[in-house]
């Protein structure tokens, strides 16, 4: 039968609730927590896991369906995060949703900020963890999803806001099988709605090395950028100084966010940088 792996400790696995280990071949090429498999219920044996839709290294997860981002007034928003993770779900396959929390104390200034810059890039819901006003959030569920942004945007509050059930699951998960001296705590997937939702604070910082990109194709993952993109004078543009290029004329006529431009600048060198120090290592 077919199941879904909701964690992963060692060499042991819950698969649609059930305590699994996998045959001795699968170890070698890894099983992640997200993984859709065919496991022998009765001897309680993963048998073979099915192609993923992405795969993800750290946080280690795959299949994740959905993205959620979480900015808020306070602390001041971290939109250079927000543009690298944006950038990593285009290039993963993954819906990116912008949550924006602590909408009671949200100004009217930065709200027109955040539709300008995002809303020609992902969805944006606002929500209020502290006001119980989660709603949207809770729509927003379905299939395998995962949370990120900054420390203390309210991303727990919003999961305790949401429903105390997952609390529930957290606690029982523990209790199980999965303890043990040498096991180390990875990534869980808890049961909500019409989805998953992934234990994990392995998005709260995010390096340009995981975007794995070349710096002279990352334009094509931005999609405000899109319809721009064949304008600029020669093929090779880099969009970063040449005078002829159509992203850069663009966004200084306000049909591009000029943030979201600028961001573009500084991830382009700093990945330019990084490819030019390991070429020296």
């Amino acid at each position: 039968m077919k199941g879904l792996v909701e964690k992963k400790n060692a060499g042991r696995f819950i698969v649609s609730g059930i305590d699994c280990v996998a045959r001795g071949n699968l170890k070698d090429n890894g099983i992640f927590v997200g993984d859709k498999v065919e496991f022998d219920k009765n001897q309680r044996i993963i048998k073979n896991v099915l192609p993923r839709k992405n795969l993800l290294i750290r946080p280690p997860l795959a299949n994740l369906d959905r993205l959620i981002i979480v900015v808020a007034p306070v602390p001041k928003p971290d939109f250079m995060l927000v543009d690298k993770l944006l950038i990593f779900c285009k290039k993963n396959n993954i819906k990116a949703v912008i949550c924006v929390n602590k909408s009671d104390i949200l100004t009217a200034q930065l709200r027109e900020v955040i539709q300008n810059t995002y809303s020609k890039v992902a969805d944006i819901i606002y929500v209020s963890a502290k006001n119980g006003d989660v709603s949207l959030l809770a729509e927003q569920i379905n299939g395998i999803c995962a949370f990120a942004g900054q420390s203390a945007v309210g991303k727990s509050s919003l999961l305790n806001a949401m429903h105390g059930e997952i609390k529930e699951q957290v606690g029982d998960l523990a209790k199980k099988t999965l303890r043990g001296k040498q096991t180390t705590r990875l990534v869980s997937l808890y049961k909500f709605g019409k989805g998953y939702i992934a234990d994990t604070a392995g998005f709260s910082k995010f390096d340009e090395t995981l975007l794995q990109i070349d710096e002279r194709k990352l334009a094509q993952f931005y999609p405000d950028f899109t319809p721009y993109l064949g304008d600029c004078e020669y093929l090779s543009c880099t969009h970063t100084n040449e005078k002829k290029c159509a992203i850069k004329n663009s966004a200084a006529r306000g049909k591009i966010s000029a943030l979201r431009y600028e961001n573009y600048l500084k991830i382009y060198q700093t990945i330019k940088e990084n490819k030019r120090y390991e070429k020296k290592g």
